[in-house]
């Protein structure tokens, strides 16, 4: 049995309401009548391909759920979902591999939309020693193996507090882009075992910064990290890789990595 599709009014309505706009707010940004627009939604009318695109660029809709928009509409999907050794992205891939070389000797890693690991710098390993070697085979997830209790958990000092941050960070994305896959990760780290003392509350949004605090042989190494996401793309795939890139938060810690940096060098 095939997979039922929703009208495209309906799923036009969805995402408004997800993004909590009324139908007034949304046509003033369409430049359309709030008359317009509630035809639409109803059914009553059937938008064409550019104003499906129109709305959605309006509604800030995934590009893999743009695709679904135009397929409820009646109109073939727009943007193609390659893999990211596909000759078509190659440039990109180089230039994921650049930016994850040039991190070195700071760990950084690539995922895609559900927080698989699609790439790393030589930097991650010895961050993961220690990690159980189930949770770091393909497809690993980076959640997964930061909040497992096989995973990196008992290693963070701050536990309850990078939990937190992670949890809220996934919930965000679960308001952004209504994706089930990534729901059903957040039940899953929800259902860890939280912290002594630490709760299980989720904080509403995720905190600007957030030290990541490991302990190790050497000590406590301390992080801060960022995200950074290909702007404007025109593919699924590009659209939803990110690449986290960690900083020391400390002098210890920066010293510790160029340590390490160095071994691995004239290990090679």
């Amino acid at each position: 049995m095939g997979t039922t599709v929703q009208p495209v009014g309906n799923l036009l309505r969805e995402w408004r309401q997800r993004r909590r706009m009324s139908q007034l707010d949304l046509a003033c940004e369409a430049e359309i009548s709030t008359k317009h627009l509630s035809f639409l939604e109803t059914g009553r009318s059937i938008p064409s391909r550019d104003m499906v695109l129109h709305l959605a660029e309006r509604l800030e809709v995934p590009l893999r759920e743009r695709n679904v928009l135009l397929l409820a509409a009646g109109y073939a999907p727009m943007f193609p979902e390659r893999t990211l050794d596909d000759p078509a992205l190659a440039a990109a891939r180089k230039a994921v591999d650049v930016i994850l070389a040039g991190h070195e000797p700071f760990p950084a890693i690539a995922v895609d939309r559900h927080w698989t690991l699609v790439a790393s710098n030589r930097a991650v390993a010895p961050v993961m020693a220690g990690v159980d070697p189930a949770l770091l085979r393909p497809p690993a997830n980076a959640m997964r193996i930061a909040l497992h209790p096989a995973g990196l958990a008992p290693r963070i000092v701050n536990l309850a507090e990078w939990r937190a941050h992670l949890l809220a960070r996934l919930r965000h994305q679960i308001m952004v882009s209504a994706d089930p896959g990534l729901v059903q990760l957040f039940t899953e780290l929800r259902s860890y075992p939280a912290p002594e003392g630490g709760g299980t509350d989720v904080g509403d949004e995720p905190a600007v910064v957030v030290p990541l605090r490991l302990a190790t042989e050497g000590g406590v190494l301390s992080f801060v990290s960022t995200i950074t996401v290909f702007g404007t793309p025109v593919d699924i795939t590009l659209a939803e890789l990110a690449l986290e890139t960690f900083f020391p938060a400390d002098p210890a810690t920066a010293e510790a990595l160029h340590r390490v940096g160095r071994e691995q060098a004239a290990a090679r």
